[in-house]
């Protein structure tokens, strides 16, 4: 019961704050919206709790859905581990997102409680998705984050650049939803069902099953698995469907911790493991998830490196910090990478809430180069920034430093050769990470401020009702690694997931966590140490250091800075060619032929019968020697047809 409490009770604050809001006002629509959020945020964890105190998984069974010949799907909600640990985590950040949206939004112009509705709608469209006990629920719940996230990226629709990038988000995703949607449908016809109970039993009998195409054959369970990834980079803005998570800053900063902490992002991840019992049984799938996840954590984070906007350059720690999530999901260490998702969400909530606290003290500046020296004016924000950038960065004994390690750990005990790309990639990528972190805080808080006066004089810190979420979602940084490390990978791990998790009948890779060396586990911490100098030698000792790089590896310094030119090159490769393509159908197709052809035939009739008219003289004379032609060509065709 506590659990579709959880699920349901943010879609009653979206529809009454949707739907009324204008009649209760921004106020009451306001705290609706949250009264549903704070319902969720204590049945959510009390569900959890019930079910690692000992209670039963099962399945919450709501009703037939669909109906359709052999079609059948039931509205169900799955209780296990996975599910529980899920809402736990998005019901409570996404309430205190709320919260904090109360203080961020309170000078907005536009109608607060279609926010709120927007906001409630997305957690609850989220909620949905990690409860599924089927393949259609869960895509009605990918949907609707979706379109959830484009409302909320283009809500301050008078921006040109926040409509472009709100559409921008709506079609890369719907790119990979493509495949993704492919793959249910070849669920369904290799198993017969999209529920989960059928189709998890049934995998290993099916394991052999191959499709034929274009003269090849095919493994048909790691072609589902290759389709189902290939939605999941999408959702979770992996390397080559990366390119609409950075614009997505163009919404307001609540809306960028809801979607790339808690909720939209991670849902890619979430599949994963989900899709375990059906993950397992593909390992080229697998390797490809490995490549994919390296290849993101260290190219992210390249980029992350160079930005200037203090909200990109935390979108791209998210990038990075999903591929470390796809790193160890795809070396079979699902458990890990969910430990990850889990602690990500409150230290990367913490870092997008306090880059808005920055804004919102600054005037919505968010260049980095125009601030330096908050720390005296904004001490609060400063300090939980501080410690989301120790988490972040894996220093101990912050919440980062038990997942992000573990991952990394998990990538070298996997013994396989992918598996020590990713352990490389990962390892460089803990070093930038501690970088770019260290980078942002001296940037903004510390060293000689580069701000205008004006902004200066109007600097202060954020009101209490912005600031609370950031101390509790500080402590979250600091004691979530500590508290779960022993139930999600820890000796309690196997009693913990309960079945929620497949491992492999050959996969051990938790239990060989404890055996990596010494080496292995130091190298994360003494790398980032080491990051973190860097950064301080470069933009606190020498501030004068990064400019001369720059100008010296000018080639490198802009490659990085445009962001390897992905969009640059999509633009050539799609988006022009899309463009020029839509031109001529507009021309050819649509005004020569669908309108020219009617317009063309009306003026034609038109001027015919502007030349008949003529034929109507008056003269009765004409008409008779009309007629009399008529009888003479009627006789003559009598007569010689005779």
């Amino acid at each position: 019961m506590l659990f579709a409490i959880a699920v349901f009770a943010p879609l009653a604050g979206a529809l009454v704050s949707g739907l009324l809001g204008k009649v209760i006002g921004d106020k009451a629509a306001m705290g609706v919206s949250i009264a549903g959020m704070a319902i969720a945020a204590v049945c959510g964890p009390l569900a959890f709790f019930q079910l690692t105190g000992g209670a039963d998984p099962g399945v919450l069974d709501l009703g037939p859905w669909i109906e359709s010949g052999r079609f059948h799907v039931q509205w169900a909600l799955r209780y296990d581990t996975l599910s529980a640990v899920m809402v736990a985590m998005v019901s409570f950040v996404s309430m205190l997102i709320h919260v904090y949206s109360i203080g961020y939004m309170g000078h907005d112009a536009r109608p607060r409680y279609r926010f709120f509705a927007y906001l409630s709608l997305f957690s609850f469209a989220m909620l949905m998705l990690v409860t599924a006990d089927n393949l259609a629920q869960l895509f009605f719940g990918w949907e609707g984050v979706g379109l959830c996230s484009y409302l909320l990226i283009g809500y301050w629709y008078d921006r040109p650049s926040a409509n472009a990038a709100a559409i921008k988000a709506f079609v890369v995703n719907r790119i990979a939803d493509l495949p993704f949607a492919v793959g249910i449908a070849l669920i369904f016809f290799k198993f017969g069902s999209i529920e989960f109970s059928v189709i998890f039993p049934a995998v290993a009998q099916h394991a052999a099953d191959s499709y034929a195409l274009f003269g090849t054959t095919y493994s048909a369970i790691e072609t589902i698995a290759f389709l189902l990834f290939i939605g999941a980079m999408g959702k979770s803005a992996q390397l080559g469907f990366h390119v609409w998570l950075p614009d997505a800053m163009e919404g307001p900063t609540p809306v960028s911790a809801l979607i790339h902490a808690a909720t939209m992002v991670t849902a890619g991840v979430f599949l994963m493991a989900r899709m375990s019992p059906l993950m397992e049984y593909a390992p080229h799938a697998l390797g490809f998830v490995t490549f994919i996840g390296a290849s993101t954590a260290l190219f992210a984070a390249t980029i992350g490196c160079v930005q200037n906007d203090i909200k990109r350059v935390i979108a791209y720690s998210t990038c990075s910090q999903l591929g470390y999530m796809f790193a160890a999901a795809g070396v079979g260490a699902f458990q890990a990478s969910m430990f990850h998702l889990v602690t990500h969400a409150f230290f990367k909530a913490l870092l997008f809430l306090s880059a808005g606290s920055v804004i919102h003290a600054m005037s919505d500046e968010q260049d980095m180069r125009k601030m330096g020296g908050l720390a005296k004016i904004i001490p609060v924000t400063c300090t939980v920034m501080w410690i989301g950038s120790l988490a972040l960065a894996g220093i101990p004994p912050f919440a980062g430093s038990y997942s992000k390690d573990a991952i990394i750990a998990a990538t070298y005990a996997s013994g396989t050769g992918i598996g020590m790309y990713a352990f490389v990639c990962t390892l460089l990528a803990a070093f930038l990470t501690a970088f770019y972190s260290w980078r942002l805080l001296l940037l903004t808080f510390h060293g000689q401020s580069r701000a205008d006066r004006h902004v200066l004089e109007h600097a202060h810190e954020s009101p209490w009702v912005m600031l609370l979420p950031l101390c509790v979602l500080s402590l979250g940084a600091i004691f979530a690694g500590w508290a779960l490390d022993n139930w999600f990978i820890g000796a309690g791990w196997p009693h913990f997931w309960n079945g929620a998790i497949f491992n492999g009948p050959d996969k051990d890779i938790l239990e060989n966590l404890d055996h990596v060396p010494a080496w292995v586990d130091l190298a994360p911490l003494v790398l980032g140490l080491l990051g973190i100098a860097l950064a301080y030698a470069m933009y606190l000792v020498d501030p004068r250091l990064p400019v001369r790089l720059a100008q010296t590896f000018g080639a490198i310094y802009r490659f990085l800075l445009n962001k390897w030119y992905f969009d640059e090159l999509y633009n050539v490769i799609f988006v022009q060619p899309a463009i020029r393509l839509a031109r001529l159908f507009w021309q050819v197709g649509d005004v020569t032929i669908i309108d020219g052809v009617p317009n063309g035939l009306a003026e034609l009739a038109g001027d015919g019968s502007k030349q008949i008219v003529k034929i109507q003289t008056g003269s009765l004379a004409i008409y008779a020697f009309a007629m009399l032609i008529g009888v003479v060509v009627l006789v003559g065709v009598f007569m010689l047809s005779r």
